[in-house]
């Protein structure tokens, strides 16, 4: 080939060049500016999905308790299911029966067995304390009688008395189920931070009105209780980002007083913590005990 032909070819090649300082440090700058938004988007649906997450264990959380608690209140108003059981031959069955909690339960007194006081029981004290009278009855043709009455551990107590006491261990916040007198208490769910219970009574004088009050206040007065009001806060396991005037509005005392708390003045492990009230009123199929 000749020279000038060389010349021409090699003039005729595209030009190849590498980029420049500013042009390699734009393209860092976006790429991370890239990355940036994309791990704040990340780390937003992370938190927004570990609120949703709160929630929904909180929520499933006191649905539990609630079930728990409200089994028991059941079957304080439960009659047996063998009427025939206690009767003898020669009577009649009857559905107005007295149930458990009108029968009477041996060595269950409610005025002892509740809390003195509303917002600090000690050990021997509880919160809420459900005992009713017990009963075994024939299970198929067995001559054996058994009890199918159970507390809140799933444990039969003694042939005469179910008890179940619930109660909050405010150092670790817990919700613990006792038992027995002589077995120990079990945590029954975690992250609790409040537990109250209200007691409703009828009205003395036959006003047609109900009244809230604490278990001090019921004092000989079980017989006009009619129901009971169960309120618990539970905190979820999430850190999260609040304002920093964030409240919530706590249980009621007995008045029907509900305290604003601050969210950033709770102490840890609460502290930035989802909280949640829930509440739950248990009507008494029984008006307590007859006289």
């Amino acid at each position: 080939m000749k020279p000038h032909r060389i010349a021409t070819a090699i003039a005729a090649r595209p030009r190849q060049r590498g980029l420049s300082l500013v042009e390699l440090l734009v393209g860092l700058f976006l790429g991370l500016l890239i990355i940036g938004v994309a791990m704040g988007a990340l780390m937003a649906s992370r938190a927004v999905s570990a609120t949703i997450s709160d929630a929904s264990q909180l929520q499933q959380q006191a649905s539990h308790l609630f079930r728990v608690m409200g089994r028991q209140i059941r079957q304080a108003g439960s009659l047996r299911l063998l009427l025939a059981s206690h009767k003898k031959a020669t009577e009649a069955i009857d559905v107005a029966d007295p149930v458990a909690f009108e029968a009477g339960a041996l060595d269950f007194n409610p005025a002892h067995d509740t809390i003195q006081g509303l917002d600090a029981p000690g050990r021997s004290q509880y919160k809420l304390a459900v005992g009713y009278s017990n009963y075994t009855q024939p299970l198929h043709t067995s001559a054996i009688e058994t009890s199918l009455q159970r507390n809140c551990l799933g444990q039969t107590n003694s042939d005469s008395l179910i008890l179940s006491r619930f109660v909050l261990d405010a150092s670790k916040n817990t919700l613990r189920c006792a038992g027995a007198p002589s077995a120990g208490a079990q945590p029954l769910a975690r992250n609790v931070a409040n537990f109250q219970v209200r007691y409703l009574i009828q009205a003395p004088g036959g006003a047609a009105r109900i009244q809230y009050v604490n278990a001090a206040a019921v004092g000989q007065d079980w017989p006009r209780v009619v129901g009971a009001e169960v309120c618990l806060v539970l905190f979820g396991n999430e850190a999260i980002d609040m304002p920093a005037n964030s409240s919530y509005t706590d249980c009621a005392d007995s008045d029907g007083t509900a305290e604003s708390i601050h969210m950033a003045t709770l102490p840890a492990p609460r502290t930035r913590r989802l909280h949640m009230v829930f509440r739950s009123v248990y009507q008494l199929r029984s008006q307590g005990l007859a006289g």
